[in-house]
């Protein structure tokens, strides 16, 4: 069974954000290679409709396989 972590804005930000990219981006490659599992929520899911383009689109990349989605 893969790892399932749990996410929020902050890790999807810090993708790009200088002082957090290269732990951030590590994570996201695990997902990339489908060794892990994103667990989302609604409130992430809310927030990200206020976020810049490129946030919004770093997770609109990814499907069901990689991402589950958990009611808040």
């Amino acid at each position: 069974m893969k790892q399932r972590i749990y996410i929020d804005t902050s890790i999807v930000g810090g993708f790009f954000d200088k002082e957090f990219a290269e732990p951030t981006k590590a994570l996201f490659e695990k997902l990339k290679k489908k060794e892990v599992v994103f667990v989302i929520s609604n409130v992430l899911e809310k927030e990200l409709l206020k976020a810049p383009q490129q946030v919004k689109d770093l997770l609109l990349q990814y499907g069901e396989c990689e991402l589950e989605t958990q009611g808040s």
